[in-house]
């Protein structure tokens, strides 16, 4: 019996022993997981920003109708996305437009205003339109976020394209490790 007055001290063998059970119990009532996005999900109703903070763009919206193409990037002025990624959509918009695109949107965690000049830099205008996604609620709401805050401050979107048709993603590539190029190009879409 212990007494008012005294400590008492449990190793943390013993409190990991009592509490792993409980935990464990806990999870196993859990009923859903969060996936990446996949085929068959609706686009999300998320606000994104076009150029300005006061020209808000409902994705939902957006590509309720017709059929779009989604791509999204870490980062605006990064290597790999400047180099390839956007470049491959710019240069094949034409393309991808006289199959019926309606809309090649490319989103990146970024405000608009870099997102903006981004665009301008690699002559995205009328090709691409260049969102952001200013606190990462479409990478959240697609679970595509990746921290990449050791790198480039915070957490950002994994690489990824996607094919959307009236709402509906019937197409979704994305990049195992989240910033690779290995299925979300251009010229992997198939349209």
């Amino acid at each position: 019996m212990i007494s008012a007055g005294h400590t008492v001290v449990f190793s943390r063998k013993l409190v990991a022993s009592v509490l792993r059970p409980a935990l464990l119990t806990q999870r196993s009532f859990q009923t859903s997981v969060m996936a990446p996005v996949k085929v068959g999900d609706a686009v999300p109703s998320v606000e994104l920003y076009e150029g300005a903070p006061d020209k808000k763009v409902d994705l939902a919206e957006l590509t309720k109708s017709g059929k779009s193409i989604i791509f999204g990037v870490p980062g605006a002025f990064t290597p790999g996305c400047s180099k390839t990624h956007l470049p491959g959509f710019v240069a094949k918009a034409d393309e991808l437009k006289g199959k019926g695109i309606k809309e090649i949107i490319c989103v990146a965690v970024n405000d608009p205003f870099v997102m903006g000049a981004w665009g301008e830099n690699q002559k995205a205008d009328g090709k691409v339109r260049m969102l952001a996604d200013t606190h990462g609620k479409l990478a959240q709401a697609l679970d595509l976020e990746v921290d990449l805050a050791a790198v480039l401050g915070t957490k950002r979107m994994k690489r990824f394209s996607m094919v959307v048709e009236d709402g509906k993603v019937t197409e979704a590539n994305i990049e195992p490790d989240g910033t690779g190029m290995t299925c979300s190009l251009a010229e992997k879409i198939s349209v």
